[in-house]
């Protein structure tokens, strides 16, 4: 689901349903078909299920799901993968159980080995800026060997190309490629520009 031919997941946040499928369109448009609804507006559901049943081509997940319930009220909406912020085991299990990719988020060493022994092998690393970025994922990887990581929070067009360069990051995750100032005016070229700047920053990378 998220993978090295995704190396980038773009956070898709609105109150709006029409307007998250034009931030989904122009994202898909720009090159990013990963796509990460996050549950933070009450419209938020609304939203997954609009770009899910609208975007056939889009890969489409829900992230911030803090419980058992919101992942399988999400599952129900069309999500096809589950993000969290932090590390929940019911999630994780409800997940697994329905044969589900899920990311939850990590920090620590001993979060890491937790999400290790329930059979995950791709977390997200979260918040990654204020979590020790790049050096601290080099860390984590020279004891986590086989384990992959989904640095979100803090990634930029700035720094993107640092974390891709590891070995260890599958995919980063973020919404400066989704910016609200951009987005309520209606500017959804310029979304598009993003994500085709961030996919060639990307490629560089990986080159």
């Amino acid at each position: 689901m998220i993978n090295e031919d995704s190396p980038i997941v773009p956070l898709v946040q609105s109150e709006d349903v029409q307007t998250a499928v034009k931030t989904a369109h122009a994202l898909q448009v720009g090159g990013l078909s990963v796509i990460e609804v996050v549950l933070r507006s009450q419209a938020a559901m609304d939203c997954l299920e609009a770009i899910a049943s609208g975007a056939s081509d889009v890969i489409v997940g829900a992230g911030t799901v803090l419980t058992a319930n919101q992942a399988e009220e999400a599952i129900s909406k069309g999500a096809q993968f589950i993000v969290s912020p932090g590390l929940n085991e019911e999630v994780v299990s409800h997940c697994k159980a329905g044969g589900i990719n899920v990311y939850p988020g990590v920090v620590t060493p001993s979060e890491v080995q937790r999400a290790w022994n329930l059979g995950l092998r791709t977390v997200k690393f979260f918040p990654a800026g204020l979590s020790g970025g790049v050096p601290m994922l080099k860390a984590l990887s020279t004891v986590f060997r086989e384990m992959r990581f989904m640095p979100t929070g803090g990634v930029s067009a700035e720094n993107l190309q640092d974390y891709l360069a590891l070995p260890s990051v599958v995919a980063c995750g973020g919404s400066w490629l989704t910016p609200q100032k951009e987005i309520d005016a209606g500017n959804f070229e310029a979304v598009t520009g993003l994500a085709r700047d961030a996919l060639a920053l990307a490629r560089q990378a990986r080159s």
